[in-house]
């Protein structure tokens, strides 16, 4: 049972996630109105659930009707200003809607005519480009905010005035009617892969997971943790890390499993004696890290997998060993401070019981292993995702206390198509700026300068393509981020002989980890909100907590064998152990803490040690290992006989 407390100190966390998550702020509505909207969402997954079954269509044609039900959705549900009624729809934005429905469908309606007139467009033609330009930008603003459709209206800006633009980054430029065709009548603008993949594989994916919430997953999750951890020294805040891992699994979006599951771990962690801003950062960067663990990944991953021709099912492999590093530095920082503050456990008296969870609810795991059976066995990202929606429906049916009926079903129709909106509105968006390095060289031009700028040394364009990326994450989708990224940064890494997945998957931690990186640390922020803390001060804590984010990326760059690369069993093992124990040294040297508080210069030991046994290597290994137990040994002296890591 939870303590009444507790239950008085838990937030409104739909009024969180609407202040931190635009996504989520959305028309409340009613009557004929709301029914208007759940029609066309649930039509919107019936088509989608359609060309998955029997085959998806022509690729301008499927894309182009996924951008029509996304717009037209958009517009009805998200005001144009925050000032406007919530309970009805302004007309200006049913206008919207119904231009945002019709302009994609423009190219369905004339596919024969502008196939057969082979990329030579008309004055109707450039009118329905430049209004779909229009149209992407502002959904984009409603949907995902202004720092998403500054990056795309500075990439527009550079496509008209590259002329005008002295030394390498000039081009010739472009003018209205060249712009308007290849951004919206090719697969290389707003219809290219990023649409592409979003009116495929992210769909489904979306859609089971608003299946599996419908079960109850997010309650099995949540139990399943605190009976595994919430006996544990500091045991909330280790249930906040499981919790959230598992719930990141299925969720793509950092803010919503903060508010998800931070509305239950948080206040739970105050009533223990954790301090606000703790409890915030705990919880941010235990959601974060939840993109970055399979099976699932949020959406980027499936980008990831288009963008670099590496099936999906590798690149998920690839992923396993970083996730878990990443887990394991966060929780190795709550155990310390857990430790230091001297912070019991719940009673195990008033924890669910793990055999009870299991038979009553184990079952929900089903379509989650069978969604990674189906991937290894040769499935597509496709194929899978549709076997594990009707496999999630099924294993609800299993018991009554999970089961969900015909109006659920429905209903989750409706919510996968909602939840889709702000990827959608995201990879539209990007595509633009896609369309504009594509038509420009800018990709190739960007890369080389950033080489350039750095040297030619390696260690310095990585941290250029860092520090790029974390500017970007600031209030930019993890799904645009590293769209912009990979596109700008990650050839860079290539062209100084980085492995193509290894330097994907660095643009895409660190786009991840922009989200509690302050000054705009929006999953910090949301934890904030809940836990009443400062939000800044959240913010950098959560920043200690993912130390293991900000090195494991440069690891698996010195080291790909870390993401399976041309891998041998012994050596990845000797990366892990390695690796773990760095990680163990430099979370101790964050925190102060070990087995009592450390002095400047222990701290610094740990510090240097552990980030020597994380770099590559038999050398750096055995000196960190040295300079590690030379700290052990001092804090041994200091604090008397005990374990390191208790549990």
């Amino acid at each position: 049972m939870v303590d009444p407390k507790i239950e008085q100190e838990a937030v409104d966390s739909e009024e969180i996630l609407r202040k931190f998550d635009k996504e989520s702020d959305y028309r409340n509505l009613t009557g004929f109105a709301a029914k208007l909207i759940s029609a066309i969402a649930i039509t919107f997954s019936l088509f989608q659930l359609y060309t998955a079954v029997f085959g998806v269509l022509d690729a301008m044609i499927q894309r182009s009707i996924h951008v029509s039900f996304g717009l037209c959705l958009i517009f009805l549900l998200y005001p144009a200003r925050k000032s406007w009624p919530r309970r009805k729809i302004h007309p200006l934005d049913m206008a919207l809607a119904v231009i945002g429905a019709a302009v994609p469908m423009y190219i369905v309606v004339n596919y024969q005519e502008l196939v057969l007139r082979a990329g030579l467009v008309t004055t109707v033609d450039v009118i329905f480009g430049i209004s779909a330009v229009v149209l992407v930008i502002e959904a984009a603003r409603r949907v995902v905010g202004i720092p998403m459709i500054s990056v795309a209206c500075l990439f527009i800006a550079y496509a008209f005035l590259g002329r005008y633009i002295p030394g390498q980054l000039a081009h010739r430029g472009v003018d209205l009617a060249t712009f308007a065709q290849h951004t919206f009548f090719t697969t290389e603008g707003i219809f290219g892969i990023p649409i592409g993949v979003c009116s495929t594989f992210i769909f489904l994916f979306i859609l089971f997971g608003a299946y599996l919430e419908k079960t109850g997953m997010g309650q099995f999750f949540i139990d399943l943790a605190n009976a595994v951890a919430g006996w544990a020294s500091g045991g909330p805040a280790k249930v906040a890390v499981l919790s959230s891992g598992l719930m990141g699994t299925v969720s793509g979006s950092s803010v919503a499993n903060v508010v998800g599951t931070g509305s239950f771990t948080i206040p739970m962690m105050k009533s223990l004696g954790y301090k606000p801003e703790f409890a915030a950062a705990v919880e941010a960067t235990a959601s974060t890290g939840g993109q970055l663990m399979p099976p699932i990944m949020g959406a980027a991953a499936f980008l990831m997998a288009e963008f670099t021709g590496i099936p999906y099912v590798t690149i998920i492999g690839a992923a396993v060993i970083p996730a878990l590093l990443y887990y394991f530095g966060v929780w190795t920082g709550v155990h310390l401070e857990a430790k230091r503050l001297g912070l019991r456990g719940l009673n195990r008296d008033e924890l669910p019981k793990i055999k009870k969870i299991l038979l009553e609810r184990g079952h929900l795991f089903l379509p989650l292993i069978a969604i990674i059976y189906l991937l290894v066995s040769g499935r597509t990202p496709m194929k899978a995702a549709l076997y594990a929606i009707v496999l999630s429906i099924l294993c609800s049916m299993i018991r009554k206390n999970t089961r969900i009926g015909f109006r659920d079903i429905v209903k989750g129709l409706e919510q996968g198509a909602r939840g889709v909106l702000g990827v959608l509105a995201a990879t539209a968006c990007a595509g633009i700026v896609i369309g504009v390095v594509t038509q420009t060289g800018l990709g190739l031009k960007l890369g080389s300068s950033l080489v350039d700028f750095a040297g030619g040394k390696l260690f310095l364009t990585l941290i250029f393509t860092m520090v790029t990326s974390l500017i970007l994450g600031m209030g930019v989708p993890t799904t645009a981020n590293y769209v912009i990224t990979s596109t700008i940064a990650a050839p860079a890494l290539i062209l100084m002989g980085v492995p193509i997945l290894a330097a994907h998957m660095f643009t895409f931690y660190f786009g991840i980890i922009a989200d509690v990186t302050p000054p705009v640390a929006l999953a910090a922020f949301a934890g904030a909100g809940i836990a009443k803390a400062n939000p800044l001060k959240a913010g950098i804590t959560a920043s200690k907590l993912a130390i293991a984010a900000f090195l494991v990326p440069y690891i698996f760059v010195f080291s790909p064998s870390m993401l399976l690369i041309d891998a041998h069993p012994l050596q990845i093992a000797q990366i892990a152990v390695t690796s773990l124990i760095g990680i163990i040294g430099v979370s101790s040297g964050v925190s102060g803490y070990l087995l009592t508080e450390e002095s400047l210069l222990e701290r610094l030991m740990f510090l240097v040690g552990g980030v020597m046994m994380v770099i590559p290597g038999s050398f750096t290994d055995l000196i960190g290992l040295g300079v590690l137990v030379a700290g052990v040994m001092i804090q041994k002296q200091k604090s008397g006989p005990r374990k390191v890591l208790q549990a």
